[in-house]
């Protein structure tokens, strides 16, 4: 895993970044291996960098990686990358995949079976955002790591 501290990353002035990019071949195995580098992620950021990250985030991280790793591999052939970033006060679960077709949240549907991936990410994350790129598109979330808006950390 590559950490690093850039400050060229569109961060206020003086706000701490840190960040791991990753990159896989888009087979089902990495799911798992999406989820347990974002769990590496963030005990990286809370021993190396003393920043605090509740259970919450941590759970709805791996919840959010798990979403968006998936649906890159089921719908998109070829790489995945991810890319883990903490700014200011949020985590920030960046995927990109080659399929150009950007996502859309369907419709509530308590008969459908599966295919609610999107709506879970956009019910747990503070901002979501979908953009084309050159090649594919890249899908961000973004979660708070305190548990709630006054700053209270598990």
């Amino acid at each position: 895993m590559d950490l690093a501290l850039p400050d060229e990353d569109g961060a206020a002035s003086g706000e701490h970044t840190v960040r791991s990019t990753v990159a896989w071949d888009g087979d089902a195995g990495c799911i798992a291996r999406a989820r347990h580098t974002a769990a590496g992620f963030l005990d990286l950021v809370q021993s190396e960098h003393g920043l605090e990250v509740s259970r919450r985030a941590r759970d709805l991280t791996q919840l959010v990686v798990s979403e968006l790793v998936t649906n890159a591999c089921k719908y998109a052939p070829g790489p995945v990358l991810m890319e883990l970033r903490i700014v200011g006060d949020v985590v920030e679960v960046v995927v990109w995949d080659s399929d150009p077709v950007l996502p859309v949240a369907r419709a509530a549907d308590a008969g459908r079976v599966g295919q609610h991936g999107l709506e879970i990410v956009m019910a747990v994350a503070r901002g979501f955002a979908a953009r084309r790129e050159p090649v594919g598109k890249r899908i961000t979330a973004r979660i708070a790591l305190a548990d709630d808006p006054t700053g209270a950390r598990d």
